[in-house]
């Protein structure tokens, strides 16, 4: 098994969290995001609470 196989395999470290407000297209900042680092080794991800107008976004490094 090469070494970026074991990359993928392994686990996420997550580097931070931040809440905020709801905002309808924040999942575009976040492909944004994504698409523009994913080279240097970052992952965003959001989530929204259900029944809460707050959302988060996390990002990760792999």
């Amino acid at each position: 098994m090469g070494n970026n196989e074991n990359n993928l395999k392994g686990k996420l470290d997550i580097i931070a969290v931040k809440s905020f407000k709801s905002y309808e297209e924040m999942y575009k900042v976040v492909d944004f995001l994504n698409k523009t680092l994913k080279d240097r080794h970052l992952i965003f991800g959001l989530t929204k609470e259900n029944g809460k107008d707050t959302m988060s976004i996390s990002i990760y490094e792999t």
